[in-house]
């Protein structure tokens, strides 16, 4: 019995040995800092560059790409395949059995492993089962019947009255990640785009190939709610932005290679000068459950494509998420990387402004308003492949019904940074006063949002910037000249007088920690002018 006991247990040892798993190795050095840094082009575009300069976003190390040395290095190691890589974390997406895997410690410029089976890093959870489970991938097409009219999914956002003043998205340009477009580069539904040169390219990096019009036809349909133009049936909500199409998803299974997949596209995005990313798929359970994700995980901190999407935040561009379609499920919580901080988290509605049971709630595990709005995506208006409108379910569609209307208001308002973009939006949201977990701050008005961004513009000629908004710890206060003389007051959702200061140089931090959570009226007087505003307090 203890000799069989000894081969069962030798067994499962070689077994267990020699089973490939995925990982990430994370380097602890970017040997050639200086030559990028001194040569930006090398790695960024001039327009990736000028979105930086308007914003006031400097290089930095994060921008300067993987060293070469230690991806070869990687490459020739002993059963390791590399699979994606990614210059903002500094890390390559590996393949290999375990032993293989940890064997790179050894290597100087390794700083540490992450396994994607959570439970084989130090104090990883462990998982009583290596199941293969159901993947419930977020491409939800639930086609009804083939007739559309996309005026609703507009008219709800006010996104057709930046229309009638021409703002249209021009000057923006959006990326999609998804599974891919087949049929944009055939179907009629598309041809405005296509006359206009407004698909300016893309990449499919399963495939490693520039075959974009390809795979699934997800991003077909997505593509069509922003970009789609079809007389009296389907307009997107920004016809006039310029696209980038990136396949990142591989619908045949659900491995978190796709999350390297996906930062990999959005550093692109940003290389080329995008401003708006749209990514309707989401990450919560794999094929095989080792590497799923539970709630507690879901802080932002945690998964690959959620720091990525942050990252992509400090470079200038705004990521819109779709929240997934889990709301009627045993997990109904958002899934990756629609727990990022920095990004737009988008629930589904229906056509009277009703939140949609399947789109995934809030908040995320840390606490934080999750979805951040809400836009139609239940019945909402696409085009398939072939260039006939229809419907379809989703927080798949919510989400780039929204990056369009994203783009569509940064084009009117084009010297305003992503954060100031994203705060203007939420403020508009007809729930900002009192956001829940089903809709956080509800469905925004894009006229209002306009409307209070031109007038703080003016404003702000000779005026003050007020971020972060919603605000935790601190605020901070910046004038746009040296001069900027007046009074800050906060006021609670009953009027009193909760805090005032005098404002007499450039930049000024505020501690609000003390506060509560909640709305805030704050007032800036200054020459006479009075600039009002809300402030949410988280």
């Amino acid at each position: 019995m203890k000799i069989k006991l000894l081969v069962f247990f030798l067994l499962t040892t070689i077994t267990i040995s020699a089973q490939i798993e995925d990982a990430w190795v994370y380097f602890n050095d970017k040997p050639s800092s200086a030559y990028y840094l001194s040569n930006p082009l090398e790695m960024l575009s001039q327009r990736a560059l000028d979105r930086r300069t308007t914003q006031g976003i400097a290089l930095d190390v994060i921008d300067v790409p993987v060293e070469q040395t230690f991806i070869d290095q990687i490459t020739a190691a002993t059963g390791i395949t590399v699979m994606a890589k990614s210059k903002w974390l500094n890390a390559l997406h590996i393949r290999g059995t375990q032993v293989n895997i940890q064997a790179l410690t050894s290597l100087g410029f390794v700083d540490y492993i992450d396994f994607a089976d959570h439970s084989l890093n130090p104090g990883g959870k462990l998982s009583s089962t290596n199941k293969i489970s159901n993947v419930n991938k977020q491409l939800e097409l639930a086609t009804t019947f083939n007739y559309g009219n996309s005026a609703n999914q507009i008219q709800m956002l006010n996104g057709h009255l930046l229309h009638q003043s021409n703002y249209t998205g021009q000057g923006k340009i959006v990326a999609i990640l998804d599974a891919g477009f087949p049929g944009v580069n055939t179907a009629s539904s598309f041809q405005r785009l296509r006359d206009n040169n407004l698909i300016l390219g893309g990449y499919n990096f399963p495939d490693r190939n520039t075959n974009i019009y390809s795979r699934n036809s997800h991003g077909t349909n997505v593509l069509s709610t922003i970009g789609g133009y079809v007389d009296g049936q389907l307009v997107g909500t920004a016809p006039d932005s310029e696209f980038y199409l990136f396949i990142t998803e591989d619908v045949n299974s659900e491995n978190p290679v796709e999350e390297s997949y996906w930062v990999e596209a959005a550093e692109m995005a940003d290389s080329l000068g995008v401003d708006v990313i749209n990514s309707s798929l989401g990450y919560s359970s794999y094929d095989n459950s080792n590497y799923s994700y539970d709630y507690s995980q879901r802080t932002g901190l945690v998964g690959f494509a959620s720091r990525g999407a942050d990252v992509a935040y400090t470079r200038g561009m705004i990521c819109v998420i779709s929240a997934g379609n889990d709301g009627s499920g045993s997990e109904p919580h958002i899934s990756i990387p629609a727990d990022a901080i920095n990004v737009l988290t988008i629930g589904a509605v229906t056509n009277t402004e009703a939140y949609a049971s399947f789109s995934s709630i809030g908040p995320s595990f840390d606490g934080r308003i999750k979805p951040d709005v809400c836009a139609k995506g239940q019945s909402a208006t696409v085009s398939n492949t072939v260039g006939t409108v229809t419907t379809s379910n989703g927080t798949s569609f919510s989400s780039p019904i929204m990056a369009g209307m994203v783009a569509t208001f940064w084009s009117a308002v084009p010297n305003m940074t992503n954060a100031q973009v994203m705060d203007f939006i939420k403020q508009s949201a007809d729930q900002y006063n009192t956001p829940d977990q089903f809709k956080g701050y509800g469905v925004p008005d894009f006229q209002l949002a306009l409307n209070n961004a031109l007038s703080a513009q003016s404003f702000q000629s000779n005026g003050l910037l007020v971020y972060p908004n919603p605000s935790n710890e601190f605020l901070f206060l910046k004038s746009t000249n040296n001069t900027l003389n007046g009074t800050f007051v906060l006021y609670n959702n009953l009027g009193q007088r909760v805090f005032q200061t005098e404002i007499n140089q450039n930049d000024q931090k505020i501690i609000v920690s003390s506060l509560t959570s909640g709305v805030y009226l704050y007032e800036f007087i200054s020459n006479n002018s009075i600039l009002r505003g809300k402030l949410m307090k988280q």
